[in-house]
Formats: C-alpha cells, sequence, structure tokens
C-alpha cells in the first residue's frame, strides 16, 4: 500500500511558514536596505535548511515552502506574457479581513515566457535534494476567476470570457507544462480556489457581478484544464489542490463538493487531487463516489494548517475509514488541508506545532497504509 509515485501516502500542499530570516530580508528588499542578489542568498539559505526539515520529517517529497513568493497564485499570474498585477481599491475578503487590494490585469496575448522566473526556482530545489521535488503553481482557472469586470484591454482580448483568451491561457499552460518537465520536474500541482467557490452561492453571485457566466463556467473550466494538460507527458504526474481560502488562518468559502465533484473528479485529466476536509465547511465523502476507479489519488486534507492544535490520531483513522466507503483506501493518501502560509503573512500557528502537524501525518500514513 505504500506509493513511489506521487502524491505520496504522506504529502503535503506546498507552503510553509516563512522563518524570521526570509521576512527580515524581503522587508530590508523593500525599503532598498538589501539587493535582489542579498535577498536571494538569504531565500537559498532558507530553503535549503527547509528542505533538510521536510527530509527529516519522513516526506518523500520537498518544496521550497513557497519562500520566494509574496502571494500563492500573483507572483506567478503576474509575469506571465501579456499579465500585470494592478493595484485596485479592494482585497480579497476573508472572514473579517481582506489581503492587499491587488487583481490581475490581461494587458495583451497571454502566454509563458521561456524565462519564467519560477523555472529556476525548480532548478533550485531539485539541485540540492534526494527526495521528490515537487513544484506548485496556480491553475489557469484562477486566472480567469480572479479578473474583475473590467480587467481585459479592450486591444488585447473582446471580453474576459471571449474564447481566444481562454485557447491563450489553456497554450501558455501547455508551454509551461513542458518548461517544467524539461527543467526536471515530475511533479507539478495547480493550485485552485475555483471548484471550491463554485460550492458556494455567496462567491457565485460575486463572480456574477464581475461578469463572469457562472452557469457554463464550470465545463469551461473543465475544458481549460484538459487543454492545459494535454501535452503532459505519461511520466509526470499533475495533481491540483482545491481550496476554500486560505489567509491568516482565515477562510473564504463553505460547502461540500457535491456541486462540482463530477466535473472534477471525473471530469479533469489530474492524476490527484488534495481536498480540503478538516471542517464541516467542506461538507462529507459522499462527493468521492465520482472518483473513477483506477490511478487517480485523493488527498484527504484531514489535519488542519489553521491551528496549531495537533489532531486526535484516532480521528483522523476513523475519518479515513468513513472516506473508504466511498473510494477504495489505495487511492486515498493523507495530507494538510492546505498550505500553512498561502501569502507570506502565514497562519496562526508556530513553527513547531506545522512541524508536529507534518510528522504526525507521516506517522498516521505509515500506520493506515502499512
Amino acid at each position: 500500500m505504500s506509493r513511489t509515485t506521487p502524491p505520496f501516502r504522506a504529502d503535503h500542499v506546498g507552503s510553509f511558514l516563512r522563518t524570521d530570516a526570509i521576512h527580515e530580508a524581503r522587508a530590508a528588499h523593500e525599503s532598498g536596505a538589501l539587493d535582489a542578489a542579498g535577498l536571494k542568498a538569504v531565500e537559498d539559505r532558507e530553503i535549503l535548511a527547509l528542505i533538510g526539515q521536510q527530509q527529516d520529517a519522513g516526506l518523500q517529497l520537498v518544496t521550497d515552502g513557497e519562500y520566494r513568493r509574496s502571494w500563492w497564485h500573483f507572483d506567478f499570474i503576474g509575469l506571465l506574457d501579456g499579465v500585470e498585477i494592478a493595484e485596485i481599491d479592494h482585497g480579497i475578503q476573508f472572514q473579517g479581513v481582506q489581503t492587499k487590494p491587488k487583481a490581475p490585469v490581461v494587458t495583451g496575448t497571454i502566454g509563458f515566457p521561456a524565462d519564467h522566473p519560477f523555472l529556476d526556482h525548480f532548478r533550485f530545489l531539485a539541485a540540492n535534494t534526494t527526495a521528490t521535488p515537487k513544484m506548485t503553481i496556480p491553475s489557469p482557472t484562477v486566472l480567469h476567476w480572479r479578473l474583475e469586470a473590467d480587467g481585459v484591454a479592450a486591444d488585447a482580448y473582446a471580453s474576459h470570457d471571449s474564447e481566444d483568451l481562454f485557447d491563450d491561457l489553456a497554450a501558455a499552460y501547455r508551454e509551461a507544462v513542458a518548461a517544467f518537465y524539461a527543467a526536471g520536474c515530475r511533479y507539478l500541482q495547480f493550485d485552485d480556489t475555483v471548484w471550491a467557490y463554485l460550492c458556494s452561492p455567496a462567491e457565485i453571485e460575486k463572480a456574477r457581478g464581475r461578469g463572469i457566466d457562472v452557469d457554463s463556467i464550470a465545463e469551461r473550466y473543465v475544458k481549460l484544464i484538459n487543454d492545459s494538460l494535454r501535452d503532459k507527458p505519461a511520466d509526470m504526474v499533475i495533481t491540483t489542490h482545491v481550496c476554500r481560502g486560505n489567509f491568516k488562518s482565515t477562510w473564504i468559502s463553505s460547502g461540500g463538493y457535491e456541486p462540482v465533484a463530477e466535473h472534477l473528479l471525473a471530469g479533469c485529466d489530474y492524476d490527484g487531487y488534495f481536498l480540503e476536509y478538516d471542517t464541516e465547511r467542506a461538507g462529507g465523502f459522499e462527493p468521492l463516489r465520482f472518483l473513477p476507479k483506477g490511478d487517480k489519488v485523493v488527498v484527504l486534507g484531514l489535519i488542519t494548517s489553521k491551528s496549531g492544535d495537533l489532531e486526535n490520531p484516532d480521528d483522523v483513522r476513523n475519518r479515513i475509514r468513513e472516506a473508504t466507503e466511498f473510494a477504495p483506501l489505495e487511492q486515498l493518501a493523507l495530507s494538510p488541508q492546505c498550505g500553512f502560509a498561502s501569502t507570506e503573512e502565514g497562519n496562526i500557528l508556530t513553527a513547531d506545532q506545522q512541524w508536529a502537524k507534518m510528522r504526525e501525518i507521516v506517522e498516521l500514513s505509515r500506520d493506515v497504509w502499512a
């Protein structure tokens, strides 16, 4: 029941709490007191330490913790050809708090540049580990979903729902997949909040207000994702993480997976799905019945990253057993429900608590899938 290919029985979403050194270096860089080379030197050193911590915890994979990013999504999206991250009059609304007031703007033809900095981020990670290096990037759906009603330049595309925008976005992601593969990446993850938002009536109404045709968007997103994955090499694993919002331990959306489960699990050509299941806001395991029998894996996010309190191991085992009523144990795995720091601010827990949770996941996976 152990797995030698990802996603692994004990896995994680990608981000870790930034260290004090990272926070201090980024602040110094923003103030002009530290140049880009100095910032990179600090990031390199801290990522090397993080790689060792992940390996010491018993994980078969490592990420760079997203230490070089401010946001889980905008840092990647804003470096695509034809896309900028602009200041707007509001942030993304979480429960009781807003993010910085930024949003993507399409200014030209969308494309993936051959020198996208995330490629070098991956190369550094891969060169410094004997574990499986995992890269995380936002799903193409996230760029479209986050566009404001006026977020597309008229000389770029007719509208943010135009077919050529979707086609160019998929083509850019095909180029990204090929570029990461050429850099040696065999484990890539598309992080995605959209599928969870499509389970939330409140978020659907917000999207409708931005001009998104929510009545047909699920089908269009399935096509967008599959077009993006169309040329994926056979020996490359691409998973997705479905998130309900993760900022300073707060959240955005509620609602079980039932409205999107068939589109997501059966319709999208992913190899695996990281699904949040740490609170009742995620609903029950019944939607897992749409997982096709075979090689696809659902990674159950039963360990919360929003709190430092350790879960009761017996409770986690019981929930895994509940999940097996709808999907076979051999197609399941275990992880935190999200990263520990989807933005540089991070969630409200300590580094020691973070690593205690990762060790618990490893120990539970060895027990359940012995």
